[in-house]
């Protein structure tokens, strides 16, 4: 697409260029008056907008089209989908009131928290497409219940225990992409810290944080730590782009977002949420 409109924008200069070119010679040809000018004028305006609206055309009428088609298809892959996860869900609230027995109270409960699941994947992947064709608008949220809803969805691993220090606090943004961001944050922590090390959440003021007792990071490494690709310990498993896509979501949100580190006590990452208090 770049490369499209780079070539349309030389032509386009090109073209204005040479009906300038061609408009002086015709104006040093005659005797410059008033009227003569303004004639040349428009005729040289009237060309230009035609040849700018048949380049527009031949640009961007066929990404439209293929945007309202994606549109479209989206729509009606996420009807599909959405219905399943409505049936799944009915149905299992239906069971809990058939059954009293534990044992089978246990089956629905895995049930019901695989729906919650595959219904948050559901919500990422219509997120994820609207995103690269709109733009996704900005929601007034209570911070802190999404900080609890995310942490709790780690708390399931069993792996390590979570400290909340939370008030509450309503930030505008665009709530799944910030969700997708902390829960990434949330996943660094877990992956570098020991299974009996505490991870401790605070939301203060505007400020929250994430800190835990891992593996920490050198200056050296904190310089790099926004890399795609970067990882400091290759040992553990990643694609070193969760920092990167982090940075990339808070710089796009007017986050400000700080890692404090020491290498073998821990790490500590804040982000500065007070511009987008709603």
């Amino acid at each position: 697409m770049r490369k499209e409109l780079l070539f349309a924008m030389v032509i386009f200069l090109v073209t204005i260029l040479t009906l300038l070119a061609a408009t002086h010679r015709f104006l040093e040809s005659w005797e410059l008056n008033q009227f003569k000018f303004f004639i040349a004028g428009a005729l040289v305006f009237l060309v230009v907008l035609g040849w700018g609206y048949v380049l527009f055309t031949m640009i961007f009428a066929p990404r439209k089209q293929m945007e309202d088609t994606l549109t479209s298809l989206t729509n009606n892959i996420i009807h599909e989908l959405n219905i399943p996860l409505a049936t799944i869900k009915a149905n299992a609230t239906l069971l809990k009131k058939q059954h009293s027995d534990e044992k089978s109270l246990k089956r629905i409960e895995r049930i019901e928290d695989a729906s919650v699941r595959l219904k948050k994947l559901y919500d990422e992947l219509v997120y994820g497409i609207r995103k690269e064709m709109h733009t996704i608008e900005k929601e007034p949220f209570d911070l802190s219940l999404l900080v609890k809803k995310s942490v709790a969805l780690f708390e399931e691993q069993q792996r390590n225990e979570f400290h909340l220090d939370l008030e509450s606090y309503e930030i505008e943004a665009d709530k799944i992409g910030f969700e997708q961001m902390f829960e990434n944050i949330l996943s660094n922590a877990m992956k570098y810290s020991p299974k009996d090390k505490t991870i401790s959440v605070r939301l203060k003021e505007g400020m929250l944080s994430v800190a835990d007792k891992g593996i920490g990071m050198s200056s050296t490494e904190l310089l790099q730590v926004y890399e795609r690709y970067y990882q400091a310990d290759e040992k553990h498993d990643g694609h070193g782009i969760g920092f990167a896509l982090i940075k990339s979501y808070c710089d796009a949100s007017e986050i400000e977002i700080h890692i404090d580190s020491i290498k073998g006590e821990g790490t500590k990452v804040s982000l500065d949420v007070s511009k987008r208090h709603a």
